[in-house]
This record gives structure tokens, sequence and C-alpha cells, in this order.
């Protein structure tokens, strides 16, 4: 199960490796608070693309077009994603408020298509 939760809400109780999918470290968190499986900077999208998109929800379906580009070009970005959930419960963390436009959303559905679709 790929599991998206926001960093500020995060239940020390939620099973699974833990991945900050996030370029920036969020606001108000403490480095060592997180308990990490990975931080993969690389995963998020791009300084240019997300200073774009700006949480903006009318640009949600070009951001999704763009950010799947991104990681259709760099699949080893997001490759220790992949190999976490072929071992089991994967939890993405993301910093953003709007629980339904935020990077996390695009990546764990690019991941379940992927796991879906193995030659991808």
């Amino acid at each position: 199960m790929i599991r998206i939760v926001r960093v500020h809400e995060l239940d020390p109780g939620v099973p699974g490796a833990r991945f900050l999918v996030d370029r920036l470290w969020p606001r108000g968190v403490a480095r060592d608070a997180l308990e990490l499986d990975g931080w993969l900077r690389d995963a998020a999208p791009s300084d240019e693309l997300r200073r774009w998109f700006g949480h903006d929800p009318a640009r949600w379906a070009e951001f999704r077009r763009r950010y799947v580009a991104e990681l259709d070009a760099s699949p080893g970005a997001w490759a220790p994603l992949r190999a976490a959930a072929a071992e089991g419960d994967v939890v993405l963390l993301y910093a953003a408020r709007d629980r339904e436009h935020n990077n996390a959303v695009v990546l764990r559905d690019h991941l379940e298509q992927a796991i879906e679709a193995p030659g991808r």
C-alpha cells in the first residue's frame, strides 16, 4: 500500500517506509523528527515547475502532465520508492496544505501505474 500523508499530520504509528518527497525541507519540522527512510528531493518537481504551479488548482492538470514527464525522464530519482513498495508499505510525506493538489498525489499515482505495468 502506498499512502500519502502531510508531514505535519503524521501519526508515528503509520506503518511503512517513510520518504519525504518535497524538494524543500518542511517549515517547522525538526530534521530528526520524521524518522525517514529517505528524502527524495530529486523525485520532487523541479524548482521551475514547483514555482509555476504555486499550488493553483486551476493549473493542476498541466502540473500533473509536466511532473509526470519529469518523472519519466528521471526514473532513477524515484526508483527507491518502487523498490520499497516491492518490499511492503510506503508512506510519501509532503508539506503542502492542499491534500488533493500536490506532488505526492501525482507521484503515488505514477508509482502505482509503474508497479502495475512493470515494463515502465
